[in-house]
């Protein structure tokens, strides 16, 4: 088991330190690591219990002269050792009490105060095309959201009928319970922390004091958003129903697929179609960009799959980063089907360079005449017989 830490040097006080003095360090560190001041961060609430357990012991002088003479021995079983902040504030009631020395700084009451709970956030699902994600654009988004039930005016009972107190927790909303020395406060599990409870319920909100509405917001999608992406506006989800703040609407973003470009990152890749005589003579050609057709020089000889890069014609970034370029991509197409004089000049081509191709195609009534018209070498052959 480790080591305990020296309740003095918790306290950051010497051992000839008054209790005025001692009373006063503590209160630097519980301010300092207060739960409501360190919310979600377990290092300072262990800070926070430690020093509530040296305070406990030094501030009595009989636990303090027997920590003195024996260290921690002297004080086993007789220390409190807090596992649950709630049960420093019920030690120290007076201390965290309005007149007490944290009044000022934590709203004052027996313990610790109770902050409502926002609301809950919620979803929406907002298409774009690819030109809307380039230049930004503002879009009407839908969604559900709750509001107050207008025949309960967000009570959730039944008109003529009020909210009662909760018995469980005489209306405090929160239940304490007890094991030896430990005591436990969780929320109260019949009225939810309200501290009242509903005996005849709103029909029409069943009780809960809010009914769903569609809800119609302007939203400004920046430019360079990305497939995937989530926007949040703030304070337009669900109200809270402990009276604090609304939750937020977050945009999930979806970029419609396009016809010419395809998109990786702040690039865009367009295929440009080539003739074999423009990828072997070169050639100038328009591509397309967001902005509108560009001049691109295609040198001669020119390979299926070579890359010409237009510089920022491409995607901006949605962080401020510079933007993408147009990556053109090119690919020869061969005709599948080629006109006499088409035929005839590729032909010369190939003898020209000698390449070995299929030879001209006869017809269908060719092949005919020749299936039916002797040969001048089989007339021979009959005569010769």
């Amino acid at each position: 088991m480790a080591e305990k830490e020296d309740y003095y040097a918790i306290l950051g006080v010497a051992r000839t330190a008054s209790e005025k003095e001692i009373a006063t360090a503590y209160r630097k560190l519980a301010i300092k690591y207060h739960p409501d001041s360190n919310p979600d961060d377990d290092d300072a609430t262990r800070k926070f219990k430690q020093a509530a357990e040296a305070y406990e012991v030094l501030s009595d002088p009989d636990k303090r002269a027997r920590y003195d003479r024996f260290g921690h021995a002297g004080v086993d079983g007789a220390g409190a050792h807090f596992t649950d902040v709630e049960d420093i504030f019920d030690a120290f009631g007076d201390i965290f009490s309005s007149s007490g020395m944290f009044g000022s700084f934590f709203g004052g009451g027996g313990g610790r105060s109770h902050r409502p709970r926002r609301g809950q956030d919620v979803r929406c699902d907002v298409t774009l095309t690819l030109e809307e994600a380039a230049r930004g654009v503002r879009k009407e988004v839908t969604f559900q959201r709750r509001r107050k039930c207008d025949q309960c005016r967000g009570t959730g009972a039944a008109p003529g009928s009020e909210r009662q107190m909760c018995r469980r927790c005489a209306g405090h909303g929160q239940v304490v319970q007890s094991a030896g020395i430990l005591r436990v406060q969780t929320t109260c599990p019949t009225c939810r922390g309200t501290g009242t409870i509903i005996a005849q319920p709103c029909r029409a909100c069943r009780g809960s004091g809010y009914v769903a509405r569609r809800v119609s917001v302007e939203v400004t999608i920046p430019p360079g958003v990305d497939d995937g992406m989530q926007m949040r506006i703030r304070g337009e989800g669900e109200p809270s129903l402990e009276g604090g703040p609304p939750g937020d609407c977050y945009c999930f973003l979806s970029i419609q697929p396009h016809d010419l470009f395809h998109r990786d990152g702040r690039h865009l890749i367009v295929r440009l179609p080539l003739t074999y005589t423009q990828a072997a003579l070169g050639a100038d050609v328009e591509v397309p960009t967001l902005e509108g057709p560009r001049p691109v020089t295609i040198p001669p000889g020119t390979q299926t799959g070579e890359v010409f890069r237009l510089r920022n014609r491409g995607m901006p970034g949605h962080r401020g980063e510079s933007r993408g370029d147009l990556l053109v991509q090119t690919e020869i197409e061969v005709p599948k089907k080629l006109d006499t004089e088409q035929e005839s000049l590729l032909r010369k081509l190939a003898q020209l360079e000698h390449a070995n191709v299929t030879p001209h195609r006869k017809s269908f009534l060719d092949k005919l005449r020749d299936y039916f018209t002797p040969s001048e070498e089989a007339e021979n052959e009959e005569d010769a017989s």
